[in-house]
This record gives C-alpha cells, structure tokens and sequence, in this order.
C-alpha cells in the first residue's frame, strides 16, 4: 500500500485493473516468482503495476479472502506493506503491463477507502487511516 501527501492530502496508489470499469479499484498485488519473499515481490508488483519504486515502511495486517476460480473455492491471503515513493510517476508502466493494468491513479484516501472493489482491501486503508489518524497525522485538508 503507497501512500504520499499531494497537495496536503494523503494519498493512496490505486489500480484500474485491465477489464474492469471505471471506478473500479485496487491495491496494486500479485504473485511472488521463484525464490522471491512476500516483501520483496510486493515491491515488485508495485513497480509494475503502479510506475513507482518504493520503499518499505512497515509491514501491515494481511488480508485474507475467498474467490471462486474453476469451479472451486479459493482462499487467498495478501501481505501488506505501507511504502513511501523513492521515485517514478504515477501510472508510467510498461506498455506490456496494460494487459493487467487500465490506469493507475492517487486517490485521497478518504475517498480510496469507499472506492475499493473489494471490502478487505477497503478495510486495510480504514485500518491505515485509524494509524494515522492515532498518531495526529491528518490524512486531508479539513
């Protein structure tokens, strides 16, 4: 999960995946390759999927859910990290990346909270945003 303040307001890197309709988002996520640990592949995908290089801030809670795939059910769990952007832009991916990703995009993260596709993920901004909001960090303008 990246966060970063643009314009005063803490932002969050969200995913469109390719496919899915406007309004439709993510946390950037995926698969470790071979001999990669969750940290490392978790940066990696963020990369990839979000045109930022970033660093690592602190491990979060990780998500679990379930989903049908072939006919069976499948339980996934994702480890979470907050990460701070070292550098790159927004939505400057690969052109072969297009295939899985539509856009990326900071959304406030007052507003990334409703915004999110999946309830788990919405839960793990709200708990991001109980962090800050404990330690007196601001997370808008208001």
């Amino acid at each position: 999960m990246v966060l970063a303040r643009r314009d005063g307001v803490v932002c969050a890197a969200l995913i469109r995946p390719a496919g899915r309709a406007e309004g439709s988002w993510s946390l950037p996520k995926g698969h470790l390759d071979d001999g990669e640990d969750a940290r490392t592949a978790a940066l990696r995908e963020v990369s990839e999927e979000t045109g930022l290089s970033c660093s690592v801030v602190a491990q979060l809670t990780p998500i679990t859910y379930t989903f049908a795939a072939d006919g069976r059910r499948v339980t996934k769990r994702v480890d979470l990290w907050l990460m701070r952007v070292e550098s790159g832009e927004i939505d400057e991916i690969d052109d072969a990346m297009r295939a899985e990703i539509a856009e990326a995009r900071w959304l406030p993260l007052v507003d990334a909270m409703s915004a999110m596709t999946y309830p788990a993920e919405a839960n793990a901004l709200r708990e991001v945003a109980d962090l800050l909001a404990s330690q007196g960090t601001p997370i808008s303008n208001s």
